[in-house]
C-alpha cells in the first residue's frame, strides 16, 4: 500500500475556504496588532482568512504570531494569494509597494498621507484601474467621510477644514516642531495649511485628514485644510473637527472626542473603525473606495 503525503506552501496553510477573504496584514504595531487578533479570533466566522502578517522588526511577531502566517520578506507577499493587502505601518510602505500590492490584490492603505504627493496618488490610482483592484482608503476617525464625497460628487462642497487637537505626547512629527513641550502649557497651534503641506509634516497623525483629502476629490490635498492642536489639557482624548462649506450658506461643524491613552497616536474608537473599513473590502473594481 502506498501512502503519498502532501506538503502544503505558507501560501495554502489555513486556507479552508475557497469562498473565504484572504487578508495579508503589513505593520503590527497596536493597529496592527488589533486587526491580527481580530483576525484570528472573529475572522473565520465573518469569511475572513489571515494570509500572512509582516513587520519592520520581525522579532515582535515571534511568539505572537503563528510561524506559518509570519512573512519574512514583504517583496514575496503574491506567494500568499491574498485577497486584500491591509497596510497599517508607515506612508514609505505604501510609496514603495503599493503599485506591486495592487498588481496582485486589493490594498487598504491605513497611511492614506502617502497620496498626498500627487504623483505616487495618481500611480496608485492607474494600477487600481489597470488591475481591476480597489484602493480602499478607510475613514479612520474622519466623521461624515461619506457625506463629503455625496457633496463633492454633486459639486456642492465649497470649502472643508480639520482641526486635530492632541496632547503633545501623542504627535510623531519630522523636525524638531514640538521638541520644546512642556507640561501644563496649555494649547498650541503647530500648523495651519492645506494638507498637502502638512502629510510630510505629521504623516502619522493626520492619516484623517488625508481620508477627508480623499473624499474632497476636487478640492484635493491643496484645497483641504488642516489644522494640528498640541494641547496639554487632552489627555484622556483626541478632539477632531470637521467644518463643511456648501452653497448659500449651507455649513455643519463636527467634534468627535476619541478616548485615548497619553501617547498614543491613534484614539480607540479608531481600532474599531478600521475593522469595520476591512469588512467592506470585498473588491470594488478598479477604483478608490472611501470605506
Amino acid at each position: 500500500m502506498w501512502i503519498f503525503f502532501i506538503l502544503l506552501s505558507p501560501a495554502q496553510i489555513m486556507d479552508t475556504d475557497s469562498s473565504s477573504l484572504r487578508v495579508g496584514v503589513v505593520g503590527y504595531g497596536h493597529l496592527g496588532q488589533f486587526l491580527v487578533d481580530k483576525l484570528l479570533k472573529a475572522g473565520p466566522g465573518l469569511g475572513l482568512v489571515l494570509g500572512f502578517v509582516w513587520n519592520r522588526n520581525p522579532d515582535k511577531l515571534q511568539g505572537s504570531v503563528p510561524a506559518e502566517l509570519i512573512l519574512d520578506d514583504l517583496s514575496s507577499f503574491a506567494n500568499r494569494r491574498c485577497d486584500v493587502v491591509v497596510e497599517v505601518c508607515h506612508p514609505q510602505i505604501v510609496r514603495d509597494f503599493g503599485l506591486k500590492f495592487l498588481s496582485k490584490s486589493h490594498l487598504m492603505v491605513g497611511s492614506p498621507s502617502a497620496l498626498s504627493d500627487p504623483d505616487l496618488n495618481q500611480k496608485l490610482r492607474q494600477a487600481s484601474l489597470q488591475h481591476g483592484r480597489t484602493l480602499y482608503i478607510p475613514s479612520g476617525a474622519l466623521w461624515g467621510g461619506q457625506d463629503i464625497q455625496r457633496m463633492n460628487a454633486s459639486g456642492t462642497l465649497k470649502a472643508l477644514f480639520i482641526r486635530m487637537s492632541k496632547h503633545p505626547s501623542c504627535f510623531r512629527l519630522t523636525g524638531d516642531v514640538l521638541g520644546d513641550w512642556t507640561e501644563g502649557e496649555g494649547r498650541r497651534v503647530l500648523f495651519r495649511g492645506s494638507v498637502a503641506d502638512l502629510c510630510p509634516l505629521a504623516p502619522n497623525n493626520v492619516n484623517t485628514m488625508a481620508a477627508a483629502a480623499v473624499a474632497a476629490g476636487t478640492l484635493g490635498f491643496t484645497g483641504v485644510q488642516g489644522e494640528i492642536v498640541s494641547d496639554t489639557a487632552l489627555r484622556d482624548f483626541h478632539v477632531v473637527e470637521v467644518e463643511v462649506t456648501g452653497p448659500d450658506g449651507f455649513s455643519v461643524h463636527t467634534v468627535r472626542r476619541n478616548p485615548a491613552k497619553l501617547g498614543a497616536v491613534t484614539g480607540s474608537a479608531t481600532y474599531n473603525s478600521f475593522w469595520n473599513s476591512l469588512l467592506v473590502c470585498r473588491g470594488h473594481g478598479g477604483t478608490v473606495y472611501l470605506c
